[in-house]
Order: structure tokens, then sequence, then C-alpha cells
């Protein structure tokens, strides 16, 4: 691996940025302005390259640190690798793909998700969060749902936004994929009214959690009556 390679990416990433793409981007919070669809392009083209992907973070470019998601290899970063990355995306979109794409997949992430749930910072929090989230969807075993509940009660309202959005996340999929948590859930997000006025577009679904229960779980009814 060369830094001729690292200045070329850096270089093509340079020409795809668009300036109108950058502006709607901030409006969320990123600082990037390259196009999502040609950044994955991109990756497909470069391949998988693990050296390559950690020269790209360590840029500290978010447009390249999206792409060294993209081209790493999940389970190649040792866990201090991890939580030092989660703590240096600040971007909602480069810590969003960092959880998703990297941490799910990494042999370190339960050992993380304790870790970072109880983290004072409230982002490295939320990325606990995330992965408890992943957890109650998928490996809900071992897991105490009232206890979750519990804290959610006590502490969402108050809750910076990133961590807020993502215990309100935990609630709603405790609530739909966990019938026998669904009405202390529904009650739950029905007292503490977290983003009950999210504006929400034509075709979605609200992120208020008993809006987001009671369509989820209709949906599957639906599913299992058509099949």
């Amino acid at each position: 691996m060369t830094e001729t390679m690292v200045a070329e990416v850096m270089a093509e990433l340079a020409r795809l940025a668009d300036p109108k793409t950058r502006e709607v981007n901030e409006r969320h919070g990123d600082d990037h302005g390259v196009n999502l669809g040609e950044l994955r392009a991109l990756a497909k083209r470069l391949k998988t390259q693990q050296d390559l992907a950690r020269r790209l973070w360590a840029t500290d470019d978010s447009a390249a640190r999206l792409l060294a998601l993209l081209i790493c290899r999940p389970k190649a970063f040792t866990r201090d690798e991890l939580d030092g990355m989660v703590r240096e995306a600040r971007t909602p979109k480069v810590h969003d793909w960092l959880v998703n794409y990297v941490v799910k997949k990494s042999p370190h992430a339960e050992e993380l998700r304790q870790a970072w749930s109880a983290d004072p910072d409230p982002v490295v929090a939320s990325a606990g969060w995330a992965l408890t989230t992943e957890r109650v969807t998928k490996k809900p075993d071992g897991l105490d749902l009232a206890e979750l509940l519990d804290v959610i009660e006590a502490e969402m309202k108050s809750a910076p936004d990133r961590l807020q959005w993502a215990m309100n996340h935990c609630l709603a999929q405790i609530g739909i994929d966990h019938p026998d948590h669904r009405p202390r859930a529904m009650a739950i997000g029905e007292r503490l009214e977290v983003l009950k006025n999210y504006p929400t577009s034509p075709g979605c679904t609200s992120p208020f959690a008993p809006i987001w229960i009671t369509e989820m779980v209709r949906r599957q009814q639906d599913k299992t009556v058509t099949a």
C-alpha cells in the first residue's frame, strides 16, 4: 500500500463532491458532499482493502471514512480500534455506518455494547443502545427487557438528541417484537411523548413509539393473514 493510492482516492472523492449535496447533508449534521450512490460505486470498484480502509479513516475526512467503512473487513478491527473509532465518529452518517456496517459484524460487538451503553458520552452511549436494539430483535435471550424499559422510562425524556433517538428505537422494538412487554412500551411512549410531534413525510411511519409499534405490528399481522 502506498500513499499514492490514498492520494488518488482522496482526489477522486474531491471530484465527486457536490456543493448542493453538501448543503443537503449539512442540514442533517453531516459534512460531506459526495452522493452515497457514487460512493458505493467507488467502493465496489476498490473492493475490500483493509489497509486502505485504515488509512482513509485516519484522514479524518467524512467521505473518506464512509468509503473506509464500505471497503473494510469488519472482523479485522480490534476492540480498542472500534472503541476509538466510535469516539472519533462525530457526524451522524459516519457514526451510523460504523455501528451498522462494522461493529454489528464484529466479534467484539457484545462486549462493546455493554461498555458503550454505560458511557458518559451520549454519542458513544447511543452506539451501545443501537447494539442493544439489534439484540432485542435478533438475540433477546439473556437481555432483561423489563430492566431496559426501566432505564428508558427514567432517562429517555431528558437524554440528548442522538441518545434519545437510540433509546426510543429500542423502546419501539421491544414493543414490536415482544408482545408481553408491548403494553408497557406503549404506555411509556404515551407518557413521555418523545418524538410525538416529529415531522414525518407522507408514506413514512412516525418515530413516536406508540404509532411506530402499532403500525409495525399491524404489518406483521397483515403478513400472517396473507401468508
